[in-house]
C-alpha cells in the first residue's frame, strides 16, 4: 500500500513528458541547426542526416535521463 503512495500522479508524468520533449526538440534542434547552416528566419529546417541526429538525441536523452534518477522535467514536477 506504501507503493501506491508514492507514485506521482498521473498529469505529472503526462506534462513531464511533453515538456522534456519539446525542451530537446527545441534545444537540440536549434543547436544542431546552428552547427549544420540549417537555421531559417523562422527557426530551424533539418533534412537527412541532421534530422537523424536529432531524432537520435532526443531518444537518449529519455534513455540516459531515465537511467540516471529522472529527466530534468521529471524532475522539476517530482514525477520520478
Amino acid at each position: 500500500m506504501s507503493d501506491v503512495d508514492n507514485r506521482p500522479s498521473t498529469w505529472r508524468v503526462v506534462l513531464a513528458a511533453i515538456f522534456d520533449f519539446l525542451t530537446i526538440f527545441i534545444l537540440g534542434g536549434w543547436l544542431i541547426a546552428a552547427l549544420t547552416g540549417g537555421l531559417t528566419g523562422h527557426g530551424f529546417a533539418l533534412n537527412g542526416w541532421p534530422a537523424l541526429l536529432l531524432f537520435v538525441l532526443i531518444i537518449a536523452y529519455f534513455v540516459v535521463g531515465n537511467r540516471i534518477g529522472g529527466t530534468l522535467w521529471k524532475r522539476i514536477l517530482r514525477a520520478r
